[in-house]
């Protein structure tokens, strides 16, 4: 029993001593590059996205908007001529 419990005791030390030194010997993943330039290519990647999806969204706004202007702008400029043909029509 105590030759049991002393190789239990010498196993656990010896996995505990040598565990984290296995942990920090293996590489990373190779998928993921964790250096400076893979950051900045990584950056440079969600900043172009963003830019497009700005790009894309601005632009349908501003198709929108104009579209909006016109109608209101071709309303009033015919309601401008339909009331100066009346005024011209009917003097007081």
């Amino acid at each position: 029993m105590k030759t049991k419990l002393q190789l239990s005791a010498l196993f656990l030390g010896t996995v505990l001593a040598c565990g984290p030194a296995l942990a920090w010997s293996q590489p990373s993943s190779p998928s993921q590059d964790s250096g400076p330039r893979q950051d900045i290519k990584n950056g440079a990647k969600d900043v172009s996205h963003g830019v497009q999806k700005g790009t894309k969204e601005v632009y349908h706004k501003t198709k929108h908007v104009t579209k909006k202007v016109w109608h209101k702008t071709k309303d009033t400029t015919t309601g401008a001529v339909k009331g100066g043909k009346e005024g011209a029509n009917k003097p007081e």
